[in-house]
């Protein structure tokens, strides 16, 4: 058997191309697949050389006439490996589908020979490469291919056209690019096409009409521009429609309102324009209907009323006007309307709080009126079902009702941003399902109700610029789930409650700009997951709490507190002394003496005593002193004569020695045997210091050998590994080496002091280019670009070791005296006992603003996609030169978001750092602008891993080589 086994594994070509059938050609065929694949899971015990049949194995189904082999199921097995030229043996296989594993490599042409195939799903692999031309050219009776969710590369190869007999296309979610097949239409058995997120550009051809059977079409996430085929209404059994997330223009052809069987068609984000057309009420199949992000004017037709089964209607960031119809109430099984962030006016719409919707969300209109407190009583067994409410940033008065209290269900309530006034009702204590409560940027007064307590599933609370008055109610504590809270710009007063420390989830939380008074409670230290704690301009008094975020506040977030001390601001609180015993010389009089002198004399024997005390201590501390330094002395002297016992050693990663530096600790250099010119605890001090950042401060020094140096020395030893765990990751760190990468150069331990070795790059960090710099001395775009570049392939370099940075942000970009970039503090989270999300939101809480948003979800998995996501803020401002979170007097300006809105309304040029003084091409700083943008995308899966970056940015800066497919 295993002399079998070897012949299998070793003359698989000659197997495969020439061998008699001497075993069973489908046993043969599949146990040579098993023999280049690896089964982490063990699925594939069953598949055993020795069996005559494999009609018996897990995965397998034969044909129960022939015994042959039909069909190869294995989806979801975890196998990895590649898919080899074996499978051609199974002549007679109709479905393969090997979907949801881990195989790389190309895929295999030869699949093109086994002529009875129908079925090909390879989906969710990582397999790479292009697709095959001769796949489709001898595609037999194939009818559905996918091989979506994988990184496929290339052109959609011309022979599919070819392969008339398909009915599924599926090519989703890859890296395919050019161009559309000319014959892409020729299909004419096509039920469902398929090739949505890719970078496929050019115009939709003609032709789309001969495709009777069509019934699904998805082109979303693109770059095709031009039209919607006109003829695309011919497609009359088409049900589903997606041409979204393009750059498609013009208006809808009329020839849509022959697809009265569609019941899913989205345009949203493309740039499409006219009026809403009025034959979309023919269309009475639809039921999700999405033409958001677009440039349609006009008012929204009554029409719309006839779409009966409509479920979902997106038309928000668009630039319609006048009322919503009254006619969507005959849209029964609506559940959710979306017309935020256009030009509409007049009431409230009364209807949508009649329809039983799950979400409403007319923000961002020139609605006016008030929320009427009858109109929402009346109408309270209706609410149940609602789940998110946004009306902000309307025009309505009045106030918030009391029946807000009947919503239930709701889990997003939005009311900020008009002209409400009058108190928070104390119905908001009801809302036990609400995650958001927005009420910011109104007229509100009064207090605070105490019933904001029983809200207890709130996470976020916003309401800021209010008048709101009184003090802070500490019921508040019972919603424990809360991560963001915001009371900033109202009257406020009284202490901070030291309730608030039991809000152990708190991330978020703004008090500044009101009267608070009184000392912060220290317990506030012991909410280790905040970002953000800004209790600025306010009458807090007395010494900031030490530990844990507070040992690394902005000074911004406490200023405007003059009685506030601390090392933070700079300004060391007063010492508290024992107040001095006081002696009463009478106390020891005697009611029968008549004169002063024994109370005198008592006096000078009291005296004399605790002078012949204070010289006996004196004395005493005097012989200790002597003694403990002359056991030092002894303990020091031991400890040299053992360091110099000690022999240097060589390890094989490293061409480096260790050695023990005296009297402190272990020194190990990485690269030479150079120690520090002082003791390690000499160069802590303020002298030295470079800056601080969340893993701890920066120091510079000078080797021995006069080469400087940056020592990081590392804060929160309770969290660094063992010293075993500590070195093993260290070492990994080290060996680390790319042109665009700050080296490790080597550590320094002691069970209670760690400090990194790091190469020291002499023109400090890109924040101070961009912040701190003068106009006159700004980086160039030039300049600019390339630092962009070169933290790119620092970053992709980082990636291809699987190496997570963790902490992207300008402080950690060093520039060196050639202006390239160098990225540092690479890694160190592998420092910590586990990849904690909170403790390293706690421990890079300076990077407020590069954090990808899954830090805040437990159940998304912390990728390099994070780094991606850091990566785009910073190139934003790189860009830009601003910060990626600036608080400004009234206001909280988020870069990502102020540059989405810029690049929306088509002014992104506005947006370029103006010390460049319009001294850049606009043709490099948009694209760049927008790839900054793709990278802090919300969904992690729609960011691009950091070697494509790298291919887009040389694309950009070689516009000859196809600057077009970034526009």
């Amino acid at each position: 058997m295993v002399l079998k086994l070897l012949l299998v594994i070793f003359l698989v070509p000659l197997l495969v191309d020439s061998l008699e059938p001497a075993f069973n050609d489908d046993v043969l065929g599949l146990i040579v697949f098993k023999a280049g694949l690896i089964d982490s899971e063990a699925k594939l015990t069953s598949w055993n050389e020795d069996d005559d049949s494999p009609c018996n194995w897990v995965g397998i189904i034969c044909d129960p006439r022939s015994n042959r082999v039909t069909e190869l199921v294995l989806d979801n097995f975890s196998l990895s490996g590649h898919i080899g030229r074996s499978l051609v043996r199974l002549q007679f296989l109709r479905i393969l589908s090997l979907s949801k594993n881990n195989f790389t490599g190309t895929i295999n042409p030869i699949l093109a020979q086994i002529g009875t195939l129908r079925v090909v799903d390879l989906s969710e692999n990582n397999l790479s490469g292009p697709i095959p031309d001769e796949l489709f050219r001898q595609c037999g009776s194939l009818r559905a291919i996918s091989v979506a969710k994988n990184n496929l590369t290339g052109l959609i190869p011309d022979s599919l056209s070819s392969c008339s007999t398909l009915e599924r296309v599926n090519f989703s979610s890859n890296h395919l690019s050019g161009t559309l097949p000319s014959g892409i239409w020729s299909l004419s058995a096509l039920r469902s096409l398929d090739l949505s997120d890719n970078l496929l550009k050019g115009e939709i051809p003609r032709g789309i009409e001969i495709l009777y059977d069509l019934r699904a079409i998805n082109f979303r996430k693109n770059r095709f521009v031009g039209q919607l085929p006109e003829d695309i209404g011919g497609c009359l059994l088409l049900r589903k429609l997606d041409f979204s997330e393009n750059f498609l223009s013009g208006v809808l052809p009329m020839s849509m309102q022959k697809l009265s069987l569609c019941t899913y068609i989205s345009l949203r984000r493309n740039s499409f324009t006219g009026e809403f057309p009025d034959w979309m009420g023919d269309m009475r199949s639809i039921e999700l209907l999405d033409l958001s992000a677009n440039n349609f004017s006009g008012q929204i037709p009554n029409s719309l009323g006839d779409l009966q089964f409509l479920k979902e209607l997106n038309l928000s960031t668009n630039r319609f006007l006048g009322s919503l119809p009254e006619s969507l109430t005959n849209c029964l099984n609506l559940l959710a309307v979306d017309v935020s962030r256009n030009l509409l006016t007049g009431n409230l719409p009364a209807w949508t709080f009649q329809l039983g919707l799950k979400s409403v969300y007319l923000s961002g209109n020139r609605f006016n009126g008030s929320i009427e407190y009858t109109l929402l009583k009346s109408m309270a067994a209706s609410l149940q079902s609602l789940q998110v409410m946004d009306i902000s940033s309307n025009a309505l008065s009045g106030g918030v009702p009391f029946a807000i209290g009947n919503f239930t269900g709701l889990q997003v309530l939005n009311l900020s941003r008009n002209s409400l006034s009058g108190s928070i009702p104390l119905s908001v204590g009801e809302l036990k399902a609400t995650q958001v409560l927005d009420l910011s940027h109104n007229r509100l007064n009064g207090s605070i109700p105490s019933d904001i307590g029983g809200a207890v599933s709130l996470q976020e609370l916003r309401l800021e610029r209010n008048s709101l008055t009184g003090e802070i109610p500490s019921d508040i504590e019972h919603c424990s789930s809360l991560t963001s809270l915001d009371l900033s710009q109202n009257n406020l007063t009284g202490p901070i409650p030291a309730a608030i420390a039991n809000l152990t989830n708190l991330q978020i939380v703004d008090l500044s700009f009101n009267h608070l008074s009184g000392s912060l409670p220290k317990e506030l230290t012991n909410l280790s997951h905040l970002l953000s704690f800004n209790i600025s301009n306010n009458h807090v008094q007395g010494e900031l709490p030490v530990g844990g975020f507070f040992n690394t506040i902005p000074p911004s977030s406490v200023a405007g507190n003059p009685s506030l001390c601390g090392s933070v601001l700079n300004q060391s609180c007063p010492a508290v002394h024992p107040k001095p015993i006081v002696l009463n010389p009478n106390s020891s009089s005697d009611s029968n003496r008549g004169t002063f002198a024994p109370n005198l004399r008592h006096q000078k024997i009291i005296l004399s005593i605790s002078a012949l005390i204070a010289i006996g201590a004196a004395v005493f501390i005097a012989l200790g002193v002597v003694t403990i330094t002359i056991l030092n002395l002894h303990v020091r002297s031991s400890m040299s004569r053992s360091a110099a016992a000690l022999t240097l050693s060589v390890e094989d990663d490293f061409s480096h020695s260790h050695t023990s530096e005296t009297n402190y600790g272990k020194l190990v250099m990485f690269s030479s045997d150079a120690g520090f010119a002082t003791g390690a605890q000499a160069l802590l001090n303020k002298d030295c210091e470079l800056g601080r950042g969340g893993f701890g401060a920066v120091y510079q020094t000078v080797l021995r050998d006069g080469r400087p140096v940056a020592i990081k020395k590392l804060n929160a030893s309770s969290l660094i590994k063992s010293q075993e765990d500590f070195e093993r990751e260290v070492k990994k760190l080290g060996k680390i080496r790319h042109h665009n990468l700050a080296a490790l150069e080597g550590y320094y331990w002691t069970p209670s002091l760690q400090l990194l070795i790091n190469e020291y790059v002499c023109s400090g960090s890109l924040y101070k280019y961009l912040h701190e710099g003068q106009s006159e001395n700004c980086l160039s775009w030039i300049q600019r670009f390339n630092i962009i570049l070169g933290i790119a392939k620092g970053l992709a370099h980082l990636h291809k070791l699987n190496v997570i940075h963790y902490n992207m942000k300008s402080t950690n970009v060093l520039i060196d005296n050639s202006g390239e970039a160098k990225v540092g503090d690479f890694g160190l989270a592998r420092l910590l006992p586990m990849l904690d999300r909170y403790i390293l939101s706690s421990k890079i809480q300076s990077a407020l603003g590069y954090m990808a948003p899954e830090f805040a979800c437990q159940t998304v998995k912390i990728t390099e996609k994070c780094d991606v996501y850091g990566f785009g803020v910073l190139t934003l401002e790189v860009v830009t030169g601003k910060r990626p979170v600036e608080y400004m007097e009234d206001d909280v300006v988020v870069l990502c978001d102020m540059v989405r809105r810029a690049l929306e309304d088509s002014r992104v040029e506005e947006c370029i750092d103006r010390k460049l003084q319009g001294n850049f091409p606009v043709e490099e700083a948009i694209p760049v602008v927008k790839l900054g943008l793709i990278c802090a995308s919300q969904v992690p899966s729609n960011r691009p891993d950091m070697e494509e970056v790298i291919r887009i940015l040389e694309l950009i800066q070689s516009p000859s080589e196809g600057q077009e497919e970034l526009e």
